[in-house]
């Protein structure tokens, strides 16, 4: 058998917090899930995406500790249109979180922003920018 890829892991300092972002991005948590060490969310397409609290990770894994500069891996949601970039990056910066880059058309045909969750992991926000004519 072959390995599939099957799940994205963050780790958290704050569930509620994490929750309350990734649901503004509108990922649905079980009502309760801020109490909980663990929690997950399946993905359309099969896809788990989870939030472990630090306790949880040190429990497996006393020496573990948070990563300290820039992160390697990014999430990203595709939103439905240019204007939903915008909106949403404005929504998110608006309750409080990190706007790392403010939304933009690149040059690889998007509309592209980036938005830091609760714990300083890079979200970026793109959609295709339409033809031009």
């Amino acid at each position: 058998m072959t390995p599939r890829f099957a799940l994205i892991g963050v780790v958290t300092s704050d569930m509620a917090a994490s929750l309350a972002f990734y649901r503004r991005l509108g990922l649905v948590f079980p009502e309760g899930s801020e109490e909980q060490p663990h929690v997950d969310v399946e993905l359309p397409g099969g896809l788990v995406f989870a939030l472990d609290t630090e306790k949880t990770v040190h429990s497996f894994h006393p020496e573990w500790r948070p990563p300290t500069g820039g992160g390697r891996i990014g999430l990203a949601f595709r939103c439905d249109s240019p204007a939903e970039v915008d909106t949403t990056y404005e929504d998110l910066v608006g309750a409080g979180h990190h706007g790392e880059l403010k939304p933009w058309d690149a040059f690889w045909g998007q509309r592209y922003a980036t938005v830091h969750d609760p714990d300083g992991n890079g979200v970026d926000l793109f959609a295709p920018l339409p033809a031009a004519e």
